[in-house]
């Protein structure tokens, strides 16, 4: 059992110090407390819908992209996958050297349920190296348009669950900033994004409120709510969809009205897929 007290008992202290989480000789700093504090918050928001896939099927298959060093892949797994043989996780990655080095830690660690791909969005998801569907999918700190890749990949895989925190939305708000001129004889909802941080902030919330009716639109339901305390991070938007049925056309609607009210109508089909 660890001797800190915000260390799980059944968590691997080998893996946090590979993650350098721990330093070689066992201890933790302030940093990597807020680290550890955040991912393991995540994990109880998303261990249930493990559970659920489990339950139902016998089996599961996760996907976290854009995976990094894969600290998320790796404390579930850890936490909540390893003796559960029929689990499988797996890290998309476009960093060769970050492949390389989990799968080095996950062979070392005995983790057999978990690989590591180096792979684009576009060949994750055509890759006969992943499952044509997979249950789950994450995508922590996934910047800018990253969360967006990994909604794609999400809904080509046809994912029971999807897991967003996104961060550094910088596209829509490069986009208001564009248009800014142009809009603000189109609406007084300019004033809205017409200084500069505003613009940021503001166009951070409209990506997420538009990923939110996207998914929405494609048979999603939707749990939008805070990861952690903004003492932690200020990218603290925890994006949870559940898979429930049938598409809702009223919320591609209300995307499209957003779009057009908002004079981002070439964003139209960004949003679409």
């Amino acid at each position: 059992m660890s001797l800190i007290p915000e260390i799980k008992p059944q968590q691997s202290l080998e893996l946090l110090k590979e993650l350098h989480i721990l330093t070689r000789d066992g201890k933790i700093n302030q940093d990597t407390r807020r680290k550890l504090k955040q991912v393991y918050h995540l994990y109880q928001f998303i261990e249930p819908l493990m559970a659920d896939v489990l339950e139902e099927k016998g089996g599961m298959t996760l996907a976290d992209h854009g995976a990094g060093k894969s600290y998320l892949g790796f404390i579930l797994y850890d936490l909540f996958l390893k003796d559960k043989p029929a689990a499988r996780v797996y890290g998309v990655e476009t960093r060769q050297e970050l492949v390389d080095k989990s799968d080095e830690l996950a062979r070392r660690l005995g983790f057999a349920g978990m690989s590591f791909l180096n792979l684009s969005v576009e060949q994750s998801i055509t890759s006969d190296r992943l499952p044509e569907q997979v249950d789950i999918v994450t995508a922590l700190h996934a910047c800018n348009t990253a969360t967006d890749d990994a909604i794609r990949f999400a809904l080509a895989k046809d994912a029971r669950y999807i897991v967003l925190v996104p961060c550094c939305q910088a596209e829509v708000a490069a986009m208001l900033r564009q248009k800014k001129n142009e809009t603000f004889g189109k609406t007084p909802l300019s004033e809205l994004w017409r200084h500069p941080i505003h613009t940021r902030e503001f166009g951070s919330q409209l990506t997420n409120v538009l990923r939110c009716l996207q998914l929405e639109a494609r048979g999603y339901q939707l749990t939008v709510t805070e990861l952690v305390g903004w003492e932690h991070s200020m990218k603290n938007e925890l994006i949870i969809a559940k898979k429930t049925g049938k598409g809702k056309a009223s919320a591609r609607a209300r995307q499209l009205a957003i779009l057009d009210e908002l004079n981002l109508g070439d964003l139209r089909e960004r949003f679409a897929y």
